[in-house]
């Protein structure tokens, strides 16, 4: 299996899935021969029945799991917020989680420090940056969990199902901010989600059924199939 970040200057695809299987065990096949591209700077979302393979699609992509044979290309640096940012946010505050991710590029205080601020006023929360993770609503948690990865300047942000835990309120201003990052940023997003309202906001879907990509194409189309 070839998991690999692309590298050729003005590629077309930021992320590249070819014949992509994976199996919990024998009888338990998840993806079967998946195949994808998702266009460079674009906001492409990924549906499907529970069960169809869509978390574990994601997590393939971000090397949290390995497949059992197939091609995965992927432009680097790459984020991915999870359904629950409990399990991704680890730091007291604000500020101190968005920076955690930066440990390992060894930059000096004032990088870190623009880096946090950059990225915090990107999600519209550079107000809260002392703020304690724990008095944040989840709206907000999902917000600081875009802004740690938007401040390791990632080419590609992968996000499952962030929207599950929120209410409605915060549920479009999540997809809108994810939008907005995109078109500003240049960023490639791909994101699992169930809900057809969100569609409103990509650029693209694809629908996994059986393990595979069943279809896929614009937001409009898709609205014109179902409301036939």
């Amino acid at each position: 299996m070839n998991h690999q970040p692309l590298t050729v200057p003005n590629q077309e695809y930021a992320i590249e899935v070819q014949k992509l299987n994976f199996s919990w065990h024998e009888k338990a096949k998840v993806l079967d021969s998946c195949c994808l591209k998702v266009p460079q700077g674009q906001f492409w979302m990924l549906l499907g029945n529970n069960g169809c393979g869509k978390s574990t699609l994601l997590r393939l992509l971000a090397g949290l799991l390995m497949p059992d044979s197939g091609e995965i290309k992927i432009k680097s640096p790459l984020g991915f917020v999870f359904q629950n940012p409990d399990h991704q946010l680890v730091m007291p505050t604000v500020a101190a989680d968005v920076a955690f991710g930066l440990v390992a590029e060894k930059l000096s205080l004032a990088q870190v420090q623009s880096r946090v601020r950059e990225a915090l006023n990107a999600v519209n929360l550079l107000e809260l940056e002392r703020r304690p993770i724990y008095a944040l609503s989840g709206g907000q948690k999902q917000r600081i969990a875009i802004a740690g990865e938007i401040a390791r300047h990632c080419e590609v942000l992968l996000l499952d199902e962030p929207t599950a835990l929120l209410d409605p309120d915060s549920q479009i201003e999540l997809v809108a901010l994810v939008k907005k990052l995109v078109k500003e940023r240049g960023i490639t997003a791909l994101w699992v989600t169930h809900r057809l309202e969100e569609l409103e906001y990509c650029d693209g879907y694809f629908l996994l059924k059986e393990g595979r990509v069943a279809s896929q194409g614009s937001p409009k189309a898709l609205w014109k199939k179902l409301w036939k």
